[in-house]
């Protein structure tokens, strides 16, 4: 599975907004990796942050 999937089912599976720290700690990915993914996912309109630093699925 790709990290920006892996990040979004990450996500999706929380049923709450999560920080970068928190994302890469469930999925067992490096921190580096999460924040690339997050990047992408935010440029392609698949996440939103509805607080500073918090991500969830649009």
């Amino acid at each position: 599975m790709e990290t920006t999937e892996l990040v979004l089912k990450t996500l999706s599976e929380a049923g709450k907004p999560l920080k970068g720290s928190e994302i890469a700690e469930l999925a067992g990915i490096d921190k580096k990796d999460v924040d690339n993914a997050i990047k992408k996912l935010k440029k392609d309109e698949k996440i939103v942050s509805p607080k500073v630093c918090y991500y969830q699925p649009k």
